[in-house]
Formats: structure tokens, sequence, C-alpha cells
């Protein structure tokens, strides 16, 4: 039951501790500074400020106040303008407090030394999303201070290691930290992956909450919880995810009116302009989690079902890959002003970044499956890229497959504030539509990072395990289904030879632990495994990704079809995969020296091996030779110029 009413400020003892320690000398009484004081850190400024209820309307916390605390570095720059927010008594994850006198700022510093900051705190009506300079709420407005960052003691894969992973022009995210591009694997599924029976104000009206029973046993201790235990099933599941070296999770924070209707960040399913504090607090915790352990967040914000004022899209499934079927048009109330960019929209999307924008590891997706007009894709994915402080974020955007030539090309460029693509396709149709959006999306000179992150058809998506729960390449109707096997081949590593930054994971709706009661992400074990080969492939063999392009026609594949695949740096490295295995010829007409020709099984991984052909001269179209044993299973040549 949650606790209702004014309760005093709780904050537990050990953070309190290092605060007080930490705290520098500057700072005034009534402003705590708790968290590591180290270079990627979460630290975190926590106001005693006015007392209000997260339910109260005159005047409304998250509408009528407008709280932000600017950090300067001593040097001068960087300066990041950070939001921040109501947080009820401070320890509302653990009390489930509707009400207190605790506002809350969070940052995660990039330079160690000194940096200043100054509080503003501003009260009127709507003045949160509004650009008035509002009433100063004294004595809190004007308070500053100072603090003092050491660097990061932490190891990868903690993102705080890393650094904050950007945009840095490429088509691939970079982290800040170490320089290191990115490229992902992970879980699409479950959508409702935050429709948790452990989470405060949770509910469902269509489709049952998660308990995630099966990973209770990962959960290890010291591992998070809150509200006296609550919690290990999903912290439990995010360190199975990274203990098969997955690196990212998506889900949706908003699904009202949705395939699950059973996530929303408010107190009440409707209200969208009163947020559930300890709900949001028990959120955190588990992101903070998800980054201690490597998983990046792909948060999609919104549903297709309620992202505008209309329902269902009359091409869904067209490829074989939406997830529901269409439905009548009309008003749809659970839509964020209709899908304009107005107050219940900038209130949500200014909530959301100031409680999980520190996040390091963190890109924002307008929304699944994505209907929206072009101008409030625009409109909406700009208001992001002005209000998030990290303002080199990836934002992108999802839809339907066979409305891609539709909504990508006006977003392109400098068109939007755009810099990626989440797409939605056939399993076997991956390759190609990746390749042209990131070939699309350099040639409007804003390359966008481009990720599979819905594969089709919708009622399958990824199979689980042959043999798990006696599954056994079935669907529901005893109809045969395309195996794991082709998984790896066409949507994997068709991602990858495209050019893409990476593949999510979808279960369909139709298998066992599909996308919307998926509880044991065991399920799917096999398949975390080869996409964790592939992640180790191109990490372990020092592949220059930014540097490369896809380039089948040097391959005999000008229709860029799945015959075969080849992504290059012209001169030096060519990277050639066989889905079926056999051989190929490559064009190396325009290359000079001598290659070596190498193998990588990316069924089981491990070193390179040698085949029948050890090396070849360049200047010539060239036999590459046949691998060195299962000559009909798929394999990766990896032909590199001799230094």
């Amino acid at each position: 039951m949650r606790v209702r009413g004014i309760l005093a400020a709780v904050l537990i003892a050990t953070a309190a501790d290092v605060s007080a320690r930490q705290r520098p000398a500057e700072a005034q009484p009534g402003v705590l500074i708790s968290g590591e004081l180290r270079q990627w850190h979460k630290v975190t400024l926590t106001l005693d400020g006015p007392q209000a209820d997260e339910a109260a309307t005159d005047p409304n916390p998250f509408m009528d106040y407008r709280m932000t605390v600017t950090f300067v570095h001593e040097s001068g720059s960087p300066s990041y303008v950070v939001p921040g927010y109501f947080a009820g008594d401070g320890n509302a994850a653990n009390s489930s407090a509707t009400a207190g006198n605790k506002w809350r700022a969070h940052f995660s510093p990039d330079r160690t030394g000194r940096w200043n900051w100054r509080l503003s705190f501003v009260s009127g009506k709507g003045i949160a999303i509004g650009s008035g300079a509002g009433q100063a709420v004294t004595p809190h407005d004007g308070r500053r201070g100072t603090l003092q960052v050491q660097g990061s003691d932490k190891r990868a894969p903690d993102f705080r290691a890393l650094g904050r992973l950007r945009y840095a022009g490429q088509h691939y995210l970079q982290f800040a930290g170490t320089g290191e591009y990115f490229i992902k694997a992970g879980t699409d599924a479950p959508e409702t992956l935050l429709a948790y029976q452990d989470f405060d104000g949770t509910s469902t009206r269509k489709t049952p909450l998660h308990a995630y029973a099966p990973h209770v046993q990962d959960w290890r201790t010291g591992d998070p919880t809150w509200k006296g235990g609550k919690g290990k099933g999903l912290i439990g599941a995010l360190n199975y995810l990274s203990s098969r070296h997955m690196n990212s999770i998506s889900f949706l924070p908003y699904n009202a009116g949705g395939d699950g209707d059973n996530v929303w960040p408010f107190v009440t399913r409707d209200d969208k302009f009163h947020y559930d504090v300890s709900k949001l607090d028990q959120w955190q915790i588990v992101f903070d989690h998800a980054q201690q352990k490597g998983l990046h967040l792909h948060v999609k914000l919104q549903e297709q079902e309620m992202d505008d004022d209309t329902r269902g899209h009359p091409g869904d499934g067209k490829e074989g890959a939406g997830r529901g079927a269409a439905q009548a048009s009309g008003p749809v109330p659970e839509s964020l002003d209709g899908g304009a960019l107005g107050p219940q929209r900038k209130l949500y999307l200014r909530e959301l970044v100031a409680r999980f924008g520190y996040e390091l590891a963190l890109l924002w997706n307008l929304g699944e499956e994505n209907t929206q007009t072009t101008a409030q894709q625009r409109d909406m994915a700009q208001y992001l890229r002005d209000i998030d402080p990290y303002r080199d974020r990836n934002i992108v955007v999802h839809t339907f497959p066979d409305t891609q030539e539709t909504i990508y090309p006006p977003l392109l460029g400098r068109q939007s504030a755009l810099t990626g693509a989440s797409v939605q396709t056939a399993y076997d149709h991956v390759h190609e539509r990746v390749r042209r959006w990131v070939t699309a999306s350099a040639a409007a000179g804003v390359p966008w990072v481009v990720a599979n992150d819905e594969q089709g058809p919708a009622n399958l998506g990824v199979p689980p395990d042959p043999g798990y729960r006696a599954y056994a390449d079935k669907d529901a109707r005893g109809n045969a289904v395309y195996s794991i096997d082709a998984i790896r081949k066409f949507t994997l590593w068709g991602t990858l030879m495209a050019g893409g930054a990476g593949v999510e994971y979808y279960t369909g709706y139709q298998l066992p632990e599909n996308d919307l009661v998926l509880e044991d992400f065991r399920s799917r074990d096999k398949s975390w495994g080869y996409a964790a080969i592939a992640l180790a492939f191109f990490r372990d063999a020092r592949i220059p990704v930014t540097q490369m392009k896809n380039a089948d026609e040097l391959v005999g594949n000008p229709t860029y079809d799945n015959s075969r695949y080849c992504f290059a740096k012209a001169g030096e490295l060519y990277l050639v995969y066989l889905p079926s295995g056999g051989t190929a010829d490559l064009d190396l007409k325009g290359a000079a020296g001598r290659f070596g020709v190498r193998w990588f099984n990316p069924r089981t991984g491990g070193a390179l091996r040698q085949g029948s052909v050890a090396s070849v001269q360049g200047g010539a179209s060239i036999a590459l030779g046949a691998p060195p044993d299962s000559p009909t299973d798929d394999w990766l040549a990896v032909v590199r110029r001799d230094q």
C-alpha cells in the first residue's frame, strides 16, 4: 500500500554520510550534494524547497515550479543547464511517499576538477514548460555552490568507465570517455518491461503485469532492491542479459491505449499533469543498475496506438512486421496533445529528461511505429534536443516497414534534429533496409545511427531456442518457422554488414515468451550468444567501423540481397559474409598489395582460421577459397592488407 500524506524526509544513512563528507564549503544550508563525486558518475543535488504533494493542483508541483541547476566547469567550459523535479520526501522509492519538500537534479560530470553550480527556482502558472522569467522562489533561487570531481574508479562494462554515449557525426555512437564506438545487441522485448508488479502504482487494463520470477535466481547480494526486497526479478533479468554480454534494453515508459495498456508515469492513467514520484524513483533504481551492468537504455517515448489522434495503421504488417491490427480512426484520449507539441507532451518530455537524462547510455526514440506528422516529429525532436542538457544525445524514430519511404526522407539531414533510425522490417529484409537509410542519411549530410530493432513477421519475431518448452520451430498453427540460424544470418549479420549500429531482438506475439508477456530471457539464450560472438569479433579484431562502408557489389551482389555481404575499408580491409557458406570472388582491382585471408566462425566465435587460400594479391578479382570446414554453414572471410 502506498503511503499518502506528508512524510518526513528520509535519506539512506550511508549516502547521507558520504554526502556530508564531500559537501563543499560553499554549499548553502538546505542543499545536499550526494553520490560519488567522480567523472561520469551520478551526482545529485537535493534542495529543501516548498512543501508539495504529487496530486496537488494549486500549485501543481510539476507545472507551476521550474527548478534548474546550471553546472559550469572551473575552466568555463562545458556548461550544462539541468532541469530539476519534485522528489516527494527524497526517499519515495522506499517510503512510497507522495508528498514532501525535496526537489532534485541529477548531473553526470564529464570533466574532473571543480564545478560551480547555480540554482534557479521560480514559480508561476505553467512555468515549468513556459519561457517566462517566473517569480523567484526565495530563499532558494540564486543559491550557489561548488563540487570537486575526481576520476572514475569503475571498469567496463559499467558505462561510468567509458563515458557518455554521444552522437559524433558518424553511423555509430561514441563513448566520450574512451573514444570507443558502440555496436549494440540486446532485447526489444518485452516492450512492457516496466509493467512490473513490484513498481508502485502499476496496474493493467489489458496485459498481465510481469514478475520475472525465472530471474530472481540471478539477483546477487549487494544488488539494489526497494521497499524491503522488491525488484529482484527485474534486477536479476538485467544481470542475466549482462552476463550474456548483451548491452541494450528497450522499453515504453507510456503505453496507455496500446498493446499492453499497463505502463504510465502518472499518478493515474489519464492525468497527464501529475507524476508518480515513488514509481519513477523505482524506475531510476532499475535504470541505474542497467547502466552499471553495461545495458544501454532505448527509451521509446510512446506507442503507435496513442501517439496522435488516430488509431491503427491501414498498412500495418505489410511486410509482416507490424505488431497490431488496424483499428478504427477517431479521437485518442490517451495521446499527448493529439500528437502536437503541447503542454502535456512538453511536461512529459521534461520530466523524463529531468529524472533520467543523466544516464550515460540512453537514446530517445520518438515512438514505436510512429505515425505523427512530419511537423510534429520535427517539433518533438527539436524540443528534446533543446531541453536535454547533453545535446549530443542520439534521437531516433521508429516506424512501420511500409511507411519508411514516407516518414524518413523529410527528416534526413538538417530537416530535423534526428540522428538515427530504429528500423522495423521482415527478418530477411534487414540488410537492404538498413543499408538504404545508412546510405541515404550520409548523402543528406547527417549520417544516421541506424539499428534494426524489430524483426518480422509480427507473430514470430525472433523464435525461442529449439527445445525451449518443447518448442520445435513451429508456430501456433503448426506451420514451420524460420530458425534462429536465419536470424543470425540475415538479421544480425545482415545489419552489421550493411553498416548498421546493431540489433535488438523482438520476440513476436505468438510464440513462447513473446513480446508482451516475456518473463524468461533464457528463452533466447542461443540468440544472445550468437550476438555476443559478433560483438566480440568487431571488438577483438579492431574493426574500424566508422571508416567502412557496405560494398556488396565487390562480391557480385549489386542488388544488395541476402546471397552474400561485403563491408569494406577500400584498399585495406574487406569483410565478406557468406550466409550459406561456399565461396566468393572479391573484386580487388582497385586495391594494391598482398592481403591475408582468414576465416571467422559466427556460430562459435574464437580465433581467425586459415582456409584453402592463405593470401591473395590486389589488382584483380580474386577467389577467396574455401573456409576451414563446414562449407555449407555461414562464415565470415576477413581479408586484410599485409602491413
